[in-house]
């Protein structure tokens, strides 16, 4: 398995791991209550150019591809994400 391998038979597939190969990669496990939903709200939708004000896609991001961030959207994803990154 590899990061993004769900997205592998995609036509933005490399383009997005151009992306997410060209700079530093900071990797963070976020724990609460309905944690994928709330991150997902503070990280904005997927295209910068339409994520809502005070989002960090919005602020930082430029476009759908170069979106400044990434969040597992789902519980089952963020396990997978998270043992990609972390070992016990």
């Amino acid at each position: 398995m590899f990061f993004y391998d769900i997205h592998k038979e995609k036509p933005f597939f490399d383009e997005l791991v151009e992306f997410m190969t060209s700079y530093e990669c900071h990797v963070m496990i976020l724990e609460k209550e309905n944690a994928v939903e709330e991150w997902r709200k503070l990280m904005g939708a997927t295209d910068s150019q339409k994520a809502e004000i005070g989002t960090i896609r919005n602020k930082y991001g430029t476009d759908v591809s170069m979106n400044a961030t990434h969040g597992s959207d789902s519980n089952e994803n963020a396990i997978k994400e998270i043992n990609f990154f972390f070992n016990d």
